[in-house]
């Protein structure tokens, strides 16, 4: 059974063999006719691409990476290529993702496909070559319709375009499958040179429309068709006169005039009046203006209408629109590159021209020029006071330094000398250094520093040594004119000695040494004023009164009411040194003193012993009888515990007042008391000063002389930075919202990214680098636009809702480019975003187009109509349209149809200007 069942199967599988081979033979044998021809291939090709892509939708299509094209993000693109015979081609497939609504005639995000033939969704095939079109007719032909077989077996009706003739003519063919019934054809062409002067006008430029459906010659002025209407020009502002233009009105006066230069020929910059215009020029961020005024949904009827609207004013238009026309450095740093504050302050930080091996980058300018800077840094021209005013609120974080001070002027100047080099740098920080000895040793003031005997220790250490020096100075002359005063004016031409505390109606004096002298008044009594004392009759005092009023010096004037302890005298309070003023240096070495010692007779205890005994000496000047518990009554009412209940001194009707010091001050062995005992009874006029300005001006030309270079380099950053923005925060720019608020913003990032420098707490080399790259950046885009706000602000003044939306859509169109990132985006856009004008706005808008000069008028020939103020449109486009109602049943069915369909028969758009010419037509035909 088995061996019979083996070879039952063994024959049935011999036969299955048998049958196989049978069918290959005949397989083998057929031939296919449907895919005979390489052609037919093609659209085989073709039509499973545009399948893919149908099946895909556009979504799905973007999502796979469609190629955004505009500024919208409205049209995409995809593209594929395939070959056939020896050559390859190339079929881009054009969509719109969103399509709410129709879109205008007019739109900026148009393709040129799309604004010519009136289509939305289209398809490209050209051939992979040089030039991208078909120079050839029959094999235009052949991709033509090999892409309408494709996409009518797909069933779409997607226009298809083929690029033909020279790639300079920009013509095209095209055909559209509108169903069973219409198919559109397309062709477009274009004159470069010697247009007809008839197609330079509305009336020869109609014409030609009516041409193209018009099937009997007729005279088409005298014609009448309803005819669709738009039309859009578009005129551009002129550029200022260049040099080039200047010097070639007359040469020959030029030539007469030799080397004088007529100031109505000086050519003026357009930032002459803007604060940074004091260190260098801008370039005009907004090269023009290009107005654009649109006439739609027109109807006319003759030629004759089309020649009364060439002759219309441009105002008479249904709508304007203005766009800046924008230099390219604000767009593009590759081709452009921005000079200004910016592009200095990273020469000075992390691209110092100094590390290349060119002698050019490292040259030190010559003498004359260091000696010019140098008097532009010490020129004293006054403090203006408008820009305190106008000082930002964030500016003091910044550990820099004011605007107008010495300092900051010094390292502005940097930023320009000698192309910003180290050694530029540091020969004219030694040359700098130098002055200042020289103001000191002179005894000079020293310009730009004001001497009010306070710190600002908020700004960098240089500039508090430099205020502590002006101060210094100021010191050291008044006790030089202290001193020959005392000398030839202390005795009359009686020879009577005058004792300068023995009016007691003077002003505050101050001390040997120049400072302001103080006085204290006890907290609870109000001090004596001028009329007290006129009122004081020392003459009716008894003789032991005048004898203490004789040896009385230094007194500013009576405590209110109170009264010395130990003598029925009123109390005096007397004038008192001022605390030494200290940089921020000091104090941190007074705290470590503190620190270290951690005792009252430590660095910091002996300035307050000091202080105390210079107090009770004058007191003690004041008052001959006082005692030690007078002076703390008036000096630290706190530690006197009164023994009446209102709290209050004694009067003269109460005298000696009652109370007693408090357990502090009464302790045996106290400080205080003992300061007091040693103190002598001098008035401040016969006092050592507490500040000795000759040493500490001494030490602060050393801390300049020997300062290391990072550590001035610390410090230059930070006033740089801070000096720039202040300069650029007084640009007049309007009311900029955006502009304001990135302002702040700016001065909020500046100071947390230098507080590492200001703290002196380096971090990494390389991080720290990277910080301040990434800083000189923002600050560019904030110049950028900190300049285009101001000049766009002054061409626009007198419409300030024009100028406020303009610089809201440039800020919105640059915002991408703010990022801290290193690298350049949206090189590769265009601004293009249009503002409405509205009616009212029309006159103070027209005056950017001022009447054309002689030099300008005789270079055109005016060709076309609709001039704005003299000047004809530099584009000119054009729709001419017409529609016809056609019934569906047009092949002659069976079926009457009552409808009838209005369809867009006939379509022309024309560009050109009065010598090139560009003309699109489309046309619907019953095929």
């Amino acid at each position: 059974m088995a061996s019979s069942s083996n070879a039952k199967h063994k024959r049935i599988a011999e036969e299955e063999e048998e049958e196989e081979e049978e069918t290959l033979e005949e397989i083998e044998g057929f031939d296919d006719f449907t895919l005979a021809s390489s052609w037919e291939r093609f659209i085989s090709e073709i039509e499973a691409i545009c399948r893919v892509w149908m099946v895909d939708g556009p979504k799905n299509l973007v999502e796979k990476g469609a190629e955004c094209l505009g500024s919208q993000k409205k049209l995409y693109k995809v593209k594929s290529e395939m070959k056939h015979g020896t050559k390859l081609y190339s079929i881009e497939y054009y969509f719109c993702v969103s399509n709410k609504g129709k879109a205008s005639f007019w739109d900026d995000d148009l393709h040129d496909l799309q604004l010519s033939f009136g289509v939305s969704d289209f398809m490209v095939i050209a051939p992979l070559s040089a030039s991208g079109v078909v120079l050839d007719a029959p094999e235009s032909t052949k991709l033509l319709s090999s892409v309408a077989i494709a996409l009518t077996n797909c069933g779409s009706n997607w226009p298809a375009f083929v690029p033909v003739h020279d790639p300079s003519r920009k013509a095209y063919i095209g055909i559209q499958n509108l169903g069973l019934i219409f198919t559109r054809r397309f062709d477009a062409d274009r004159i470069g040179s010697q247009v007809p002067i008839r197609l330079m006008h509305l009336e020869g430029l109609y014409e030609l429309f009516i041409s193209k459906f018009a099937l009997y010659s007729v005279d088409f002025s005298a014609s009448f068709f309803k005819v669709q209407f738009a039309m859009k020009l578009t005129y551009r502002s002129p550029p200022y006169e260049s040099d080039d233009e200047i010097n070639s009105v007359d040469p020959e006066v030029n030539e007469s005039k030799g080397d004088i230069v007529s100031p109505n020929h000086i050519k003026t910059q357009w930032d002459d009046d803007c604060p940074w215009t004091e260190w260098y020029s801008a370039e005009d961020p907004i090269r023009g203006f290009e107005l654009v005024a649109i006439w739609s949904g027109r109807m006319f009827e003759s030629s004759l209408e089309m020649a009364e609207l060439e002759n219309a004013s441009s105002f008479d238009a249904e709508k304007w629109l203005l766009c800046p026309i924008i230099f390219p450095f604000m767009m593009d740093d590759s081709t452009w590159m921005f000079v200004g504050f910016a592009s200095q302050i990273r020469l000075l930080t992390v691209e110092n021209p100094a590390s290349d091996n060119s002698k050019s980058s490292t040259a030190i300018p010559p003498p004359t020029v260091l000696d010019r800077v140098l008097k532009e840094i010490f020129h004293d021209g006054g403090h203006n006071s408008h820009l305190v005013e106008r000082d930002n609120k964030h500016s003091r974080a910044i550990k820099g330094t004011p605007l107008e001070s010495l300092f900051a002027q010094f390292c502005l100047h940097s930023l320009w000398f000698g192309g910003c080099n180290i050694r530029a740098i540091a020969s004219l920080w030694i040359e700098f250094v130098r002055e200042v000895r020289w103001c000191w040793e002179e005894s000079q003031p020293l310009p730009k520093m004001p001497s009010d005997s306070t710190i600002d220790l908020s700004a960098c250490l240089i500039h508090q040594k430099l205020q502590m020096l002006a101060i210094c100075i100021e010191k050291k002359n008044l006790s030089h004119d202290t001193h020959n005063s005392t000398e030839s004016v202390d005795h009359t031409p009686s020879g009577k000695k005058v004792d300068a505390e023995a009016d007691p109606f003077k002003e505050p004096v101050k001390n040997e040494n120049g400072s302001y002298l103080r006085s204290y008044c006890h907290q609870d009594s109000e001090p004596s004023t001028s009329s007290s004392f006129k009122h004081h009759d020392y003459s009716v005092r008894s003789p032991d009164l005048q004898k203490v009023d004789q040896v009385r010096k230094g007194s500013a004037g009576v405590v209110g009411s109170m009264m010395l302890l130990h003598s029925y005298q009123k109390m005096h309070a007397p004038y008192t040194q001022d605390a030494p003023i200290m940089t921020e240096d000091m104090h941190e070495e007074r705290l470590h003193a503190v620190e270290v010692f951690g005792d009252a007779f430590s660095f910091s205890g002996q300035l307050e012993r000091d202080i105390l005994s210079s107090d009770m000496s004058a007191f003690k000047a004041a008052n001959p009888d006082a005692v030690f518990e007078d002076f703390i009554r008036w000096h630290s009412p706190g530690d006197w515990e009164n023994d009446d209940m209102d709290g209050c001194a004694g009067d003269g009707n109460n005298w000696p007042p009652r109370g007693k010091l408090s357990q502090r001050m009464s302790e045996h062995g106290n400080l205080w008391r003992q300061i007091w005992n040693d103190s002598p009874p001098l008035p401040v006029l016969e006092q050592k000063s507490l500040l000795d300005p000759i040493r500490e001006g001494e030490k602060i030309l050393h801390y300049l002389e020997t300062l290391k270079p990072h550590q001035l380099l610390e410090q230059m950053v930070c006033t740089a930075f801070r000096a720039s923005a202040d300069i650029l925060n007084q640009t007049m720019y309007g009311d900029f919202k955006p502009m304001k608020t990135r302002f702040n913003q700016l001065y909020i990032t500046l100071a947390s990214t230098l507080k590492p420098l200001q703290a002196n707490h380096l971090r990494e080399k390389a991080e720290l680098i990277g910080d301040l790259r990434r800083l000189c950046l923002v600050f560019e885009h904030i110049e950028k636009l900190l300049i285009f706000a101001a000049s766009i602000h002054r061409k626009l003044l007198d419409v300030p809702r024009l100028s406020e939306a303009m610089f809201s859509d440039y800020f919105n169109f640059y915002l991408p480019k703010m990022g801290t990132s290193l690298e350049s985006i949206c090189y590769d856009q265009e601004f293009k975003t249009k503002q409405l004008v509205m009616m009212h706005e029309r006159d103070a808008v027209s005056i950017l187009f001022p009447p054309p000069t002689a030099n300008q008028s005789w270079r055109k020939v005016l060709s076309m109509g609709n001039l704005l103020n003299g000047h004809e449109p530099i584009l000119r486009e054009i729709i001419f349209s017409i529609n016809d109602r056609v019934e569906d049943s047009h092949y002659g069915s069976s079926i009457p149809m009552a409808t009838m369909e209005e369809i867009q028969t006939h379509r022309m758009y024309i560009q050109g200007t009065s010598n090139d010419l560009w003309v699109a037509l489309s046309v619907t035909s019953w095929d």
